[in-house]
């Protein structure tokens, strides 16, 4: 067992401090993870990488944690949370503005990337048709969120879901164009 893994067990059976010692060492790759996805946030965007990780672990239940498996347990719902906290705050902004322009979202274009920088309309345009990619398959659905939400390359997804990296590339195009296709069902 990793160091996360043996901290999240003593998280699991009530041992003092053992919250505070997991955020320790896991804050870190969060703060990195969160990092990395903010910034391919469109300018302007007001929540910082160290709130968005904040409240992340507020949604992980705070010292409160529940009871993880393990780390890949840990960070899929630390990618969950990130994702929860960006499609809310999309979410508020959003309910402000009304409207605005919609521009198309190509996934599957030479160069493009599901990661590029999304406005609140595409963000939550990529949210609902996440949620309907894990009803169909629910690996495919995490490695989105871990990619998309978390900011983690190819090969760190790969890590955490313990799937090969050519695993993991085809489920990326996969889940890319089917999530491109359901974006698009969705706008008619």
């Amino acid at each position: 067992m990793n160091d996360i893994t043996r901290l999240l067990r003593a998280v699991e059976l009530g041992e003092d401090r053992a919250p505070e010692r997991l955020l320790a060492v896991v804050y870190g790759e969060l703060r990195t993870l969160a990092g990395a996805k903010m910034a391919r946030e469109p300018a302007g965007h007001t929540l910082q990488p160290t709130a968005l990780v904040h409240e992340a672990w507020l949604r992980l239940g705070g010292d409160a944690q529940a009871g993880w498996e393990n780390r890949r347990h840990f960070f899929g719902a630390a990618a969950e949370a990130m994702r929860r906290v960006l499609t809310d705050s999309a979410r508020r902004r959003h309910a402000l503005r009304r409207g605005g322009d919609l521009e198309r979202v190509e996934l599957d274009a030479p160069g493009s990337d599901i990661a590029a920088p999304v406005d609140d309309e595409k963000l939550l345009e990529v949210h609902e048709a996440l949620d309907r990619l894990a009803v169909e398959d629910h690996r495919k659905a995490e490695l989105v969120k871990l990619r998309y939400f978390a900011g983690m390359s190819i090969e760190e997804a790969a890590g955490v879901l313990g799937i090969s990296e050519r695993t993991a590339k085809r489920d990326w195009t996969y889940a890319r164009a089917w999530l491109g296709n359901e974006i698009e069902r969705l706008r008619e």
